[in-house]
């Protein structure tokens, strides 16, 4: 038990980055881990019961600001990372981590820690879902994929939070414009419906940002560095499980599924 109980420590403590371990749910991930687990009862059943004899709340206009401002969120660490990546020298084979108190260090962990604390803003997307009582758009894979970024952004913050984690989070949020970029629109009513004909492009999109951060991840691994081989293989696993989860959700959805005839029958 002794032997246990070190080894957490140590990788609790000892191995933490000093810039951000102490910084707000970025200390434990027993805290992390509660969110996630409040967060699910609410999604699969304390929001639908609670919801099940009521009206489903109009939300546009709130939806709509939280859309655009997603955008713009999305868009600032897409600046920043621009000039992570091209201003100052990054080595995209493989990039360590600065532990040091540095100004650059810093300004690279706090732009690290806003992605992270999107991923929690981001979790309004189910809430807003079973307020209108939208309860199909809760999918497993939204669940699933909602669930786990938290996990995984905790991950780099407390660990990582810099060097080569930042190019899954400068991809992703360059896919997040497009993506509540869209939404934005089809929140405008259904007389933009026709300019929404990019919808599956979207996971498209998602498909090819997994594919690169996990490819990305494997060169690396041939380049060694001061970033750790252990979270270039956890990139590599979490690539693997978000490609098969959007995988199997295009092919459900824009594959399988045929298309409808004009008068509503499905084409044989």
């Amino acid at each position: 038990m002794d032997t246990i109980i070190s080894a957490y420590k140590y990788v609790d403590e000892e191995l933490a980055s000093p810039i951000t371990k102490d910084w707000f749910l970025a200390s434990s991930i027993w805290r992390v881990l509660g969110i996630i687990l409040v967060y699910n009862i609410f999604a699969r059943k304390l929001g639908p019961y609670l919801m099940r004899n009521r009206e489903p709340y109009d939300l546009k206009n709130i939806i709509q600001l939280y859309n655009i401002s997603q955008v713009f969120a999305s868009a600032y660490l897409v600046y920043q990372g621009y000039f992570f990546f091209f201003v100052n020298e990054y080595n995209f084979s493989c990039q360590g981590v600065d532990d040091s108190d540095s100004e650059k260090s810093l300004w690279i962990a706090r732009n690290v820690y806003i992605y992270y604390m999107l991923k929690y803003i981001e979790l309004l997307d189910t809430v807003f879902f079973i307020l209108r009582k939208s309860f199909r758009q809760v999918s497993p894979l939204h669940l699933h994929h909602h669930s786990l970024m938290p996990i995984v952004s905790w991950i780099a913050v407390r660990y990582v939070p810099g060097g080569q984690c930042v190019i899954i989070g400068f991809i992703n949020s360059f896919v997040h414009i497009i993506m509540y970029g869209y939404y934005f629109v089809a929140g405008l009513g259904p007389q933009y419906k026709k300019y929404l004909w990019w919808k599956k492009y979207v996971t498209v999109l998602q498909l090819i940002q997994f594919t690169l951060v996990g490819v990305h991840s494997v060169v690396s691994m041939f380049f060694p560095c001061s970033y750790p081989v252990i979270f270039k293989l956890l990139t590599i696993v979490y690539a693997c499980i978000f490609m098969n989860m959007f995988g199997q959700f295009y092919y459900n959805s824009y594959v399988k599924r045929k298309p409808e005839t004009a008068n509503g029958s499905k084409r044989k």
